[in-house]
């Protein structure tokens, strides 16, 4: 560690923060003026390095500075293409269903770019006339690193002049403010919407574009920068530019900082804080959502008066409803004998139950409690590695790690919720993303105790469970007892109290409901159930890796109670056994499954904003309400 390798680190983590500032600042300008989390925000970005790659390569006589600025007016106009075919449709849906249908077109783009571009890295040429290096100290700097160190101060100048000496400017701040009011104002909402999003779109394709000297294109580029995007934006203030450069800054020279310390001796004890920029941004992510909410330059968000259609009112189960249940538990009962001849629909079918299990756990804070989650699957794999420790390193029955496996899941919970209920909407689901990826980053580093990215093998059941049936029917009675228990919880005391928070936090306040003592009670109950999946899911596998604790599996967790319908209590449960039966089938159906999944899931999305299971229950209403005689 001197002077001159910390300066260089520096250097790097403002070069690092440019191009972060640029995909950030469209991310947070789509959502401050739509209220649209934008997880197909990467994609843009990853198709920027990509076009970028096939000009300068296919068009050699364009050259590479024309080449960006092509390709990021290429996916700006792609982006103008999706918000006007895709999301303008789902405007008036809940914010929830709109990030479904991002999510769809994640899986959409990533198989069209594999389609057009192949799997293969694709490295790009170094930028001309910057092609060499720069000594800084004795140390080499690449000179376009230097050249990226100007372009993000650039471009926040530029967007500054755009927002406050333009007339369109002035409307895109109104509608950060307030967009129902410019809409009342006479303004053509639509296009305003539709420029925004094209701007947003272009910023994220020049920031791709500009990496593609960097490093080279692949398709994990979309979800490797999303993640940190987000961080970005939150830790600045949603919908604030000058709010992303600030955390864009803040979170590249931390992490530079911890590259530069290295492997360090606190007494005696050696800590890698290289290692510490995986979860860095993370940390300060968790850390600013506590101390101020609303991020660094934001502020409160007003009041949004279009959130899609009112909740019904739970109902207890009716005669029909009963039936159904019974028809589908006969029919779980008797698969292992009528499938005898096909072993793979009981393995599948232990997935789907788990699957239920965990979306309905999810649900149980979505749903009723009005708490969105993005971390869920930090549960899950508590509760996954509780089993699979308990077997493997304390040497427990299996048993007895079932019993542990919740009570971990709930811990976790426990400390997690205290924290995140004293935030709200999108605030408080990227605090609890915060969170499961600090427990992510711990099990994927911890080699000695959880064995690191590589996990645990030999997690199996006990020997009265060998048998794949035997094992089947376990799975089949916890999670039937688990799905009834979260059931009889909303239909007791709290369950009526929670979804009073839930409305209409103030009257239940006033009549005296402790509505944040309910929702840290929510979580902790969300956080059992989802531990009690997990250690199902590692005894089915036989072991368990850092995978369940990652992003992906709490985007799988959101992706099928918004599938199923977020308003039903059967939602969850019908869109986990509809989104991992169409991923499997899909998955050995063809190379360019996401596409097709992501396809089906758009279709649903724009046919049943209400999801599947709030369709149906849509229909028996009507059903219901026609069949009442006339009085």
């Amino acid at each position: 560690m001197n002077f001159s390798g910390l300066l260089v680190q520096l250097l790097n983590g403002l070069a690092g923060a440019s191009s972060l500032f640029l995909v950030s600042a469209g991310l947070s300008l789509i959502f401050g003026v739509t209220r649209i989390v934008n997880f197909a925000h990467g994609s843009f970005y990853m198709l920027g390095v990509y076009v970028a790659y096939t000009l300068v390569e296919r068009l050699q006589w364009l050259g590479f500075w024309l080449a960006v600025p092509i390709a990021a007016l290429v996916v700006g106009l792609l982006g103008v293409i999706v918000e006007m075919v895709v999301l303008r449709r789902i405007y008036r849906a809940p914010e929830l269903f709109q990030l479904l249908a991002t999510f769809a077109l994640v899986l959409v783009i990533k198989d069209a770019a594999l389609w057009l571009f192949g799997p293969d890295e694709l490295l790009g040429p170094r930028a001309p006339g910057l092609k060499g290096s720069v000594d800084i100290l004795g140390r080499n700097f690449p000179s376009y690193d230097l050249f990226l160190v100007v372009i993000g101060p650039l471009v926040l100048g530029l967007l500054w002049l755009l927002f406050t000496r333009t007339r369109w400017g002035t409307l895109v701040r109104a509608a950060t403010q307030d967009r129902e009011m410019v809409g009342a104002l006479g303004v053509n909402q639509a296009w305003l919407f539709t420029a925004v999003f094209g701007l947003g779109a272009l910023l994220a394709g020049l920031g791709g574009a500009l990496q593609l000297p960097r490093e080279p294109a692949n398709l994990e580029m979309d979800l490797n920068i999303i993640g940190s995007a987000f961080v970005v934006v939150v830790v600045g203030g949603m919908g604030s530019i000058p709010g992303a450069f600030v955390a864009a800054l803040l979170v590249s020279e931390i992490k530079a900082v911890c590259i530069w310390l290295g492997l360090v001796n606190v007494f005696g004890i050696e800590i890698s804080f290289s290692k510490l920029t995986l979860v860095a941004e993370f940390v300060v992510m968790a850390v600013v959502l506590v101390v101020r909410p609303w991020g660094l330059m934001g502020r409160a968000q007003g009041a949004v008066r279009a959130l899609g259609e009112a909740e019904l009112p739970i109902r207890p189960a009716d005669k029909p409803y009963l039936t159904a249940v019974a028809v589908v538990v006969l029919g779980l009962l008797a698969l292992p004998t009528l499938s005898s001849g096909s072993p793979y629909a009981v393995v599948l079918t232990i997935d789907l139950l788990v699957a239920a299990l965990f979306a309905a756990s999810l649900h149980f804070i979505m749903g009723p409690a009005g708490m969105h989650s993005f971390g869920h699957a930090a549960y899950f794999g508590l509760g996954a590695y509780a089993a699979a420790l308990g077997v493997r390193k304390l040497g427990l029955p299996m048993e007895a790690a079932l019993v542990a496996a919740p009570l971990v899941g709930a811990a976790g919970a426990l400390i997690v919720g205290w924290f995140c209920v004293r935030l709200s909407g999108v605030y408080l689901a990227m605090l609890t993303l915060a969170f499961a990826q600090i427990v992510w980053a711990g099990v994927y580093q911890w080699d000695d105790f959880t064995g690191g990215s590589n996990g645990m093998t030999g997690v199996w059941p006990a020997p009265w469970l060998t048998e794949k049936n035997a094992y089947y029917f376990l799975t089949l009675a916890l999670v039937l007892a688990s799905l009834w228990v979260l059931r009889r919880v909303l239909f007791s005391p709290f369950g009526y109290a929670m979804r009073a928070g839930r409305d209409s936090p103030l009257r239940a306040d006033a009549i005296g409901l402790n509505v944040k003592s309910n929702q840290w009670v929510a979580f902790i109950v969300a956080g059992a159930f989802a531990g009690v999946a997990g250690a199902l899911f590692a005894f089915s596998k036989g072991s368990i890796s850092p995978e369940s604790l990652s992003v992906s599996r709490s985007v799988d967790g959101l992706v099928m109670v918004l599938l199923g319908g977020i308003q039903t209590l059967t939602g969850p449960v019908v869109g986990a056994v509809s989104y991992t039966w169409l991923h499997d089938v899909m998955a050995r159906s063809t190379d360019y499954w996401r596409a097709l999944l992501g396809a089906v899931i758009l279709v649903l999305v724009l046919l049943f904003p209400q999801g599947i299971a709030g369709f149906a229950r849509q229909l028996l209403e009507l059903r219901r309400t026609s069949e009442e005689p006339v009085r």
